[in-house]
């Protein structure tokens, strides 16, 4: 046998040649042209795809990408964050089998626990305005069917989570997003989007991770989104 067949990493490749061959091929040209698309920063796609990826609980691919984020810039307390939000948006589950694919990377990396976030501390400032009209919105929508539901939107969701210093908000919306349209969840895209757009991403960022989404999360999802995501851009143009 050749050595190299003992390597997880050399066996895993020869496969993809050996099953998949125009799927290595497509990876090779149309993937990696993707990723030099200039509307998205390589951390940019990297938070969009480890964000896919948790929320579509792939943790196969997650390794490769996680150690892809930290060498274009994504801090391991950025990593931490994206794990600790996307419980909230995708699941416990999903984040707890992410958080076990994120500490083989960290180890091999020797990143050790003086870069994660503690697990609470100073806060961001909240929107009172902002807040007030997401508030009330949930009420109206939310409380006659469920107060529970109302009560943990706001705590810890709103009011702590979403104001983690560790994970800018724009980078908190980029993920949500990301996730939403990967889940096949378009009725929350909506919200989700603008809060993006108010947060820092701009209109040619969303539009690309749009494309960048058509192969991480698959077409149909984008194109169940596109509607959604049409409609809000042309809502900011009023």
């Amino acid at each position: 046998m050749n050595s190299n067949e003992n390597n997880p990493k050399d066996r895993s490749a020869h496969a993809f040649r050996k099953i998949a061959p125009a799927l290595e091929r497509y990876t090779e040209t149309t993937l990696n042209e993707v990723w030099q698309r200039p509307d998205l920063s390589a951390r940019d796609r990297s938070l969009v795809t480890v964000a896919v990826l948790i929320a579509r609980n792939q943790p196969a691919a997650l390794a490769t990408y996680i150690n892809g984020a930290l060498d274009s810039g994504v801090k391991p307390a950025e990593i931490s964050e994206v794990i600790t939000h996307l419980a909230f948006y995708s699941g416990w589950g999903n984040a707890m089998a992410a958080t076990n694919v994120a500490n083989d990377v960290f180890e091999e990396r020797g990143i050790g626990t003086d870069a994660i976030p503690s697990a609470s501390g100073q806060l961001l400032p909240l929107d009172d305005a902002a807040e007030s009209k997401r508030a009330a919105a949930v009420e109206q929508n939310i409380g006659p069917v469920s107060q529970g539901v109302v009560q943990y939107t706001s705590n810890p969701l709103f009011h702590d989570l979403w104001l983690r210093p560790a994970l800018a908000p724009r980078d908190r919306s980029l993920i949500t997003v990301s996730a939403l349209i990967a889940s096949g969840q378009v009725a929350q895209i909506t919200f989700h989007l603008n809060r993006a757009m108010d947060n820092g991403l701009t209109k040619a960022q969303a539009s690309e991770v749009l494309t960048h989404l058509l192969f991480y999360a698959g077409w149909p999802n984008v194109m169940s989104a596109v509607p959604v995501v049409k409609d809000v851009f042309e809502s900011r143009k009023k």
